[in-house]
């Protein structure tokens, strides 16, 4: 338990700080304990001040290196509440094995990848987008069924690559609809898979079979070209493929051909590289969706963020467990 009088820094790029926690939300925390400081580095005598009268660390996105060296200016620091995802880019192995307990919003972030997920599934199925694509480019009435048989969601297979927090989710969002959901994730057992109502398959059954592939496999060594141009080549034309997860996980260049030739569609929230180039074909191609990583959270959703951190550090406070806390032991198969 954190003794009475906690002390909290926010370590994280300014203009994030400012969207995450504005004033209202600095003013809750505020309620429950005393904000020190605001850092965006760690190096000057300033900022060290600060770090020495810390108890615990707000990061985001943004956030300047934890490493030993700042837990040796931080003698205080007994929490780190990460206000984001993934937590990995932010911090060494240092934080964990000093006994610094540390806890992400990750699961929050979740929730609005998972919505983008699920109505993306939903509009891919009807050929919601092509169609109105195809309307847009005639602007008369056309025979749909004809121009795109099969279309609808009645008993479709959507492949979920990736038991992650988010493809977790997305299961959850999809039981409303009569939907084949099987998934692909070498560390999910038979006993969770059938606790989360879908069915184990190996990758390529899942490429092969599937209306809709949706990535939310992590971005590790291991999984870089997961999806390779022999994974594409095994999909179905007129399947989906749904990429809210990292560009680097599929073969682009192989989607793209197979796009190009006009066998499959593709919903791609992110890219390689993270912005394609501006005369690249995928752009404005009927088959394809395109955002700009607007699946995580933004707008008021970063609110949901807060309050995790919130309500982490009143546990914190309270002497209680954390909600949201990281495993060391898994850190090297999540995001």
């Amino acid at each position: 338990m954190i003794a009475p009088g906690v002390r909290v820094a926010f370590a994280m790029a300014p203009d994030v700080r400012e969207r995450v926690f504005p004033a209202a939300r600095i003013a809750r925390i505020e309620e429950i304990a005393e904000v020190v400081g605001f850092l965006s580095e760690f190096d000057s005598d300033a900022s060290r001040r600060v770090l020495s009268e810390a108890d615990v660390l707000v990061t985001g996105w943004g956030a300047p290196f934890i490493d030993a060296a700042v837990l040796d200016a931080a003698p205080r620091l007994t929490a780190v509440l990460h206000s984001a995802g993934t937590i990995k880019p932010f911090l060494s192995d240092d934080v964990l094995e000093r006994g610094i307990r540390v806890s992400t919003a990750a699961s929050a972030n979740a929730v609005p990848v998972a919505e983008y997920t699920a109505a993306m599934i939903v509009l891919a199925n009807k050929k919601v987008l092509p169609i109105a694509a195809r309307y847009l480019a005639l602007r008369e009435e056309f025979d749909v069924e004809a121009a795109f048989p099969g279309m609808g969601n009645y008993d479709k297979r959507i492949g979920i690559v990736g038991a992650s927090k988010i493809g977790r989710k997305v299961i959850e969002l999809l039981r409303v609809y009569e939907l084949d959901v099987v998934v692909y994730d070498p560390y999910l057992s038979e006993d969770d898979a059938e606790g989360l109502g879908v069915e184990a398959v190996g990758l390529d059954e899942l490429l092969s079979t599937s209306d809709v592939v949706s990535v939310h496999a992590p971005s590790l060594p291991a999984t870089h070209g997961l999806i390779d141009a022999r994974g594409i080549g095994l999909m179905r034309a007129g399947a989906t493929l749904l990429n809210t997860a990292r560009g680097e996980i599929i073969d682009q260049e192989a989607l793209t051909e197979r796009v190009l030739a006009g066998e499959l569609f593709a919903i791609l929230d992110v890219s390689t590289p993270w912005v394609l180039a501006a005369d690249h074909p995928l752009y404005g191609h009927e088959h394809v969706l395109l955002t700009p990583h607007v699946a995580g959270s933004l707008g008021v959703e970063l609110g949901r963020l807060a309050d995790v951190v919130h309500d982490e550090l009143q546990r914190l406070v309270d002497g209680r467990d954390l909600a949201h806390e990281v495993e060391a032991d898994r850190l090297s198969i999540t995001a």
